[in-house]
Order: structure tokens, then C-alpha cells, then sequence
């Protein structure tokens, strides 16, 4: 699909090259036609439910440009001929990046603020999030017998050569890291890397499915992965073999000490520049209504933001999850020191 504004040729030639092959692009939108266009990194099939959804309700016509790499700098390059409205992406550090360069404008939404809690939105309205999933734990159904951990318990030696854990920079767990850095504290996070680290089976590698592959193949006890694999993988989408990695497995829900569990976010901004900015407050306001959130439970296993939305069957039977209550845009300001502990520890190594 290709997105066409009055002054698209202008565009074009200002951005050059900028518009990579692979990004597809809306249709020429009429002036009749009522419009908002979406940036988003999100994968189309995850998004388009929704959008569907908006568009049988307000009419507003969806046009979503997917963009793998390079979100915030494609809308810096465009300027103020970008056509963008909203922008939508995965990971609290990739939202952060969106409002540090620029590209986001607040907003100050009655129906937002009252549907979000605080801790899961921009303190200025640069950014909201949508939905989230839980880092948690998967347990071995056989040789563990276990009802609640800790993320702390990681480290501890009983565990010695037992987990499995994609890299630690991938930004999963930098989120992780981050949040225990804003907990306990920089020094104390880096002996609970080494701990971690000391405890893995194996190299940190591959993604978070492949822990229950390597769970039900005896390589290691447990795995530190996002809750929704686990609903993608017992509910057939992943295929007849990641069915069986999810029947070797239990989900449990981990907490910090004194506190809750770890949650990550899909999550969306106002775009600086957005033409159509009434149509993407009314996007940015649907996405947060229960008739949304439960797209969002069905089409990815994900927990709604919005309390009293319905959550997928699989993803409600690990019990009921208590959220972590450290501000994210707080857990983000660690980021950057959080990947500094995983290359200083040489957790990948």
C-alpha cells in the first residue's frame, strides 16, 4: 500500500532513497475519504485485526505502513511532510527512542488517562501502551516442581547449569535487567548476572520458544521467556511440534522481591506531525476500549492494559498476574547501563 499526500512527489524527492524496497504502502486516499496512517513495527498480521475492528466502527479508513528497522529515523527524515498519525511499536526502549528523537507530540486524552494505568503510559502523553506480556518463567513439567519463584532465585546456586535464556541483549531482557537495576541497584544487578549467567545450561541463544524445545529436550530445567509464546505455542499457531514443546512446560508468574512481576509493552504515540490528528486520537482511544483489547488477547496472546478485558483462556490459567509497579519510563532511563552489565559480565559469552 502507498500513502499519497498533496505534496508526496515533494517528499519523494527530499527523502531520496530513504524509502527502503519491502515497506508497503495505503492506497491515494480521496479528500472524502476519511483516513488515518499508521507507522507501526508491529508484524501487518497482529495489527490488521484491529484496524478492521476501528474501521467497522468509526468508518475511518486504516493506512498502515509496516516498518521493520528504523522507525523513529524514516519520520525524523520525513519531517513535516510525514504523513504519519500514529506510530505503534513493540518494547518500552523502542517507545522511548520514538519521544527522545522527536517524533512524538503529547496528548492529553480523558479516555486514555482513565483506561491506562500511570505506570504504563508517557508521564507528558508521549506514548501509551496498548497491551503487554509477562517475562516469566517456564518450569519443566518432570523434573521441577515448583509453584512461584523469584527473578532474584535466578541466580541462586541450586539452579547451577539448569536455565536457558535468549541474549541478553536482546531487548526482552534488557527490560528485564533494567528492571532489576531500578530495584536493587546497579552493583547488586551485576552480581545477579553473574549469577544468572553462571546458572545457564547453555549459551544464551535462539528465542524464547526455543527454552521450551530445550526444556522438553532435558538440555536445561528452565526458561526465562515472554508469556505469549506460550499461548502462540499451545494453541497450535506455532505448529504441531511447538505443541509438544508446550505440553513439557509450566508457566509460572515470577515476581521481584517486594514486588511484582515484569511486563513489557506494545505500545503507541501521536506522531509529531500527524495530518489527520483527530482521526488518530480516535485510533489512539479505540485501542483501549475492551472491544480492542480482547483483539489483542485473541490475536496474540497478549495481557489488555485495560482492567476488566477479557484474557485469553491459556494465558489466564498461569494464575493471576501482579504487576510489577515501577514506573517503565523509569525501567528505561536503565536501559543503556543494562546492556553495559551484559557485555562487562560477558553474559553472551
Amino acid at each position: 500500500m502507498t500513502i499519497r499526500t498533496p505534496n508526496a512527489v515533494t517528499r519523494r524527492l527530499a527523502l531520496g532513497g530513504f524509502l527502503a524496497v519491502g515497506l508497503a504502502f495505503a492506497p491515494l486516499a480521496t479528500s472524502a475519504e476519511e483516513v488515518v496512517n499508521v507507522y507501526t513495527t508491529r508484524e501487518p498480521g497482529l495489527a490488521k485485526p484491529v484496524f478492521d475492528a476501528f474501521t467497522e466502527k468509526t468508518g475511518v479508513k486504516v493506512n498502515s505502513v509496516f516498518v521493520k528497522d528504523g522507525l523513529a529515523e524514516r519520520v525524523k527524515a520525513e519531517g513535516a511532510a510525514s504523513p504519519a498519525d500514529v506510530l505503534m511499536t513493540v518494547d518500552i526502549g523502542n517507545l522511548l527512542d520514538l519521544v527522545d528523537q522527536g517524533v512524538t507530540q503529547p496528548l492529553k486524552s480523558d479516555v486514555l488517562e482513565k483506561a491506562i494505568p500511570a505506570n504504563l503510559r508517557g508521564p507528558t502523553g508521549d506514548w501509551f501502551a496498548v497491551s503487554m506480556r509477562a517475562r516469566v518463567v517456564y518450569a519443566s513439567k518432570d523434573r521441577v516442581k515448583l509453584d512461584a519463584i523469584t527473578y532474584e532465585d535466578l541466580a541462586k546456586p541450586e539452579w547451577k547449569g539448569k536455565i536457558c535464556i535468549r541474549s541478553g541483549k536482546h531487548p526482552y531482557n534488557t527490560a528485564l535487567i533494567a528492571a532489576y537495576i531500578a530495584h536493587h541497584g546497579e552493583a547488586k544487578a551485576e552480581e545477579w548476572l553473574k549469577g544468572v549467567k553462571a546458572n545457564l545450561a547453555r549459551k544464551p541463544a535462539g528465542g524464547d520458544r526455543e527454552n521450551a524445545r530445550d526444556i522438553l529436550g532435558g538440555i536445561c530445567d528452565l526458561g526465562v521467556a515472554n508469556s505469549y509464546y506460550v499461548g502462540l505455542m499451545r494453541s497450535g499457531k506455532g505448529g504441531p511440534e511447538q505443541e509438544k514443546w508446550a505440553e513439557a512446560i509450566n508457566v509460572i508468574l515470577p515476581t521481584f522481591e517486594g514486588g511484582g512481576t515484569n511486563v513489557n509493552i506494545s505500545g503507541a504515540s501521536l506522531a509529531k506531525n500527524a495530518p489527520n490528528r483527530d482521526n488518530a486520537v480516535k485510533l489512539l482511544e479505540f485501542l483501549v476500549s475492551h472491544e480492542a483489547q480482547d483483539v489483542y488477547a485473541k490475536a496474540n496472546f497478549e495481557y489488555p492494559v485495560v482492567a476488566g478485558s477479557p484474557v485469553d483462556p491459556i494465558i489466564a490459567a498461569f494464575g493471576p498476574l501482579k504487576i510489577d509497579n515501577l514506573d517503565l519510563a523509569k525501567i528505561g532511563q536503565y536501559r543503556k547501563v543494562a546492556a553495559d552489565l551484559v557485555d562487562k559480565v560477558g553474559f553472551d559469552n
